[in-house]
């Protein structure tokens, strides 16, 4: 379980994130839905040990993720793309991320082949696509079969194919008694993978709970998002 609560982030003057709590619970896809700048990324930089909170927690089993021991056993990040650098191939990239987990170096191919890179894992990085790197991404997140999974826009490149596969592996993979926190702005896709929403807008929670609960009322998730989001600004003018 992943437990958000009270947190507050600042960059300066300005309060980026605020007083934001919420909880994703195992055997759920959570959607973390807001637009671009609303507070989805300071949140979950914060949640996987890259950033300091100016107050509140952000826990994954009970715990902070720095204090977690070889921590991608216990949860698989994708954050802006895979981090690996362009002169390395898919599998070097992937055996010092097992290597510095602690993770047997054959579950690499195992992985590759789970994204449908197995093909291209000896090819160095610098060429591959955007879909490509994404699906890098997700392989590292996946190679200690880890309860947790936090993907931030991960959908980002995938081609129609790409995007349906990906849908269909976090709901399977929920299914099984895991956690996945999903962020994105594309409502689309949240509305056909999420159990549960949390709605961020301006760096607060305007919204938590399961899907239903927000699009009941409304045609479509976009409609329920508006109409969420439209009350606020009116409420800060």
């Amino acid at each position: 379980m992943i437990e958000v609560s009270r947190l507050v982030k600042r960059h300066g003057t300005k309060v980026v994130v605020r007083d934001v709590s919420f909880t994703a619970r195992a055997g759920r896809v959570t959607g973390f839905l807001g637009p671009n700048g609303a507070g989805k990324s300071s949140t979950l930089r914060i949640l996987l040990g890259l950033d300091s909170a100016d107050a509140g927690t952000a826990l994954i089993g009970g715990k902070p993720y720095r204090a977690l021991r070889n921590p991608l056993r216990t949860v698989g990040s994708l954050l802006e793309g895979s981090g690996a650098h362009r002169s390395r191939t898919a599998r070097g990239h992937l055996s010092w991320v097992a290597a510095s987990n602690g993770i047997p170096r054959s579950r690499v191919p195992e992985v590759l082949d789970l994204v449908g890179l197995g093909d291209v894992g000896r090819k160095r990085v610098g060429g591959f696509s955007l879909g490509m790197n994404q699906r890098l991404g997700l392989a590292a997140a996946l190679l200690g079969d880890p309860e947790v999974l936090v993907l931030d826009e991960p959908v980002n490149g995938l081609d129609p194919h790409g995007i349906r596969w990906l849908r269909e592996f976090l709901r399977a993979r929920a299914a099984t008694g895991r956690t996945v926190l999903l962020s994105s702005h594309l409502m689309s896709e949240l509305a056909s993978t999420a159990d549960d929403l949390v709605v961020i807008h301006h760096g607060e929670i305007v919204h938590s709970g399961p899907k239903g609960d927000v699009t009941t009322g409304h045609a479509s998730l976009e409609d329920a998002f508006f109409a969420l989001t439209d009350r606020e600004d009116r409420w800060d003018s």
